[in-house]
C-alpha cells in the first residue's frame, strides 16, 4: 500500500515560498511541505521563473504518485504572489495544472484568504480582545475577534518576502541587520495601517507555534484561554529576547539543522519574526500565543 491510500481528501496551501499538504481523514493532519521561492525572477506579465515553475510541476507531479492526488480529491488553494499575475497568466497556469496534472489551480483572494483565516480562529476566548496575525510571503493577514466575535478584518500587503528582498544580511550565518532597522522598515510600510491598543493578547499564526518550540522559545502555559489548541503564551519581552538569540546567537545552518525535511523555511525564520514584531508594538500587544493553524483549517472548519 503507498504512503496516503487511507487518505480520501487532500488540501493544499500553496503561497509565495511554501507549499503546505495536508490530508483530511476525520481529522486535518500536516503531511509535508516544501519551499521554492516564487518571489526570485517573478514577473507579473512572465510569471514564475522556468527553474522555479519546473521545480513546482515535477513537486506536484511527485505527490499525485506518492498520495494518489485526483482533481476530485484534491483541493489547491493558491495565494500571495500568485495574485499579482496577469489575467492572461493566471489562466495559463490553471490551464497548464489542468491539462499536465489533472488539478485545479485555484487563486483566491485576498479577501478570500482573510475569511478563511477567520473561520479557521472562531473559537472561545474567553472574552478576552485577541488579535490573530497571520503573515506570508507577500501579505499578511489580520482578524480581532472580541468578546468571541469576530469584529475587523485588515489585509496587509507586505510580507517576509518583501523583509528578505530588502534585508539580504539578515541571513549571513549570523545575521548582519539589527532587529530595530527591520522593525522601523515594518514601521514605515504601516504608517496608513491603524491599530487598536487594547488588546489582551496576539495569535501568530502559521507554523509559529513548531517554529518557537524548536528554537527554545521560553514558553509558558497558555493562561488567557483554554482551547485544546493554544498551550502556550510568551510575553512581548520575552518574545524580543528570543528573537534576538534567532538573530544573533543560533546560526543559519543551525537553523536549518533543526528542520531537516525542509531547511529553507528558516530562511525567513529571522525577518519573519519582526514583521509582526512591529504589529506586536504598534498595537501594544502584552502576550503572543503561538499557532500552527492556516487558512486550510478555516477551508475545514467551513465545510462543518
Amino acid at each position: 500500500m503507498k504512503t496516503g491510500d487511507k487518505m480520501q481528501e487532500y488540501y493544499i496551501d500553496l503561497g509565495s515560498s511554501t507549499i503546505k499538504v495536508y490530508g483530511f481523514d476525520n481529522e486535518l493532519k500536516l503531511l509535508e511541505e516544501h519551499s521554492i521561492y516564487f518571489k526570485n525572477n517573478f514577473s507579473k506579465t512572465e510569471g514564475i521563473s522556468k527553474q522555479n515553475e519546473t521545480e513546482l510541476f515535477d513537486y506536484f507531479t511527485s505527490l499525485k504518485e506518492k498520495y494518489h492526488f485526483r482533481y476530485e480529491n484534491t483541493h489547491i488553494y493558491v495565494t500571495g504572489i500568485f495574485r499579482e499575475l496577469n489575467k492572461e497568466k493566471k489562466i495559463e497556469m490553471i490551464k497548464k495544472f489542468n491539462d499536465q496534472l489533472d488539478l485545479h489551480f485555484n487563486i483566491i483572494s485576498h479577501g478570500i484568504e482573510n475569511y478563511y483565516l477567520g473561520t479557521a480562529m472562531e473559537n472561545d476566548y474567553n472574552n478576552k480582545k485577541v488579535l490573530v496575525i497571520n503573515m506570508g510571503g507577500k501579505t499578511t493577514e489580520l482578524v480581532t475577534f472580541e468578546k468571541n466575535e469576530l469584529t475587523k478584518r485588515q489585509n496587509l500587503k507586505i510580507g517576509v518576502a518583501d523583509l528578505l528582498n530588502q534585508f539580504p544580511e539578515a541571513n549571513e550565518s549570523i545575521s548582519k541587520v539589527k532587529i530595530e532597522e527591520v522593525e522601523e522598515f515594518v514601521r514605515e510600510k504601516l504608517t496608513n495601517i491603524s491599530f487598536d491598543t487594547d488588546y489582551d493578547c496576539a495569535i501568530f499564526t502559521g507554523g509559529e507555534e513548531r517554529f518557537e518550540l524548536l528554537t527554545d522559545f521560553p514558553l509558558e502555559e497558555n493562561t488567557l484561554f483554554q482551547d485544546g489548541i493554544h498551550k502556550y503564551m510568551i510575553h512581548i519581552e520575552e518574545y524580543v529576547k528570543a528573537s534576538e538569540k534567532v538573530f544573533f546567537k543560533y546560526t543559519l545552518e543551525q537553523l536549518y539543522d533543526l528542520m531537516p525535511q525542509n531547511p529553507k523555511w528558516m530562511d525567513g525564520a529571522r525577518l519573519g519574526a519582526v514583521l509582526p514584531l512591529a504589529i506586536f508594538h504598534l498595537a501594544n500587544i502584552p502576550y503572543i500565543i503561538p499557532s500552527d493553524l492556516n487558512l486550510i483549517n478555516g477551508v475545514i472548519n467551513d465545510q462543518k
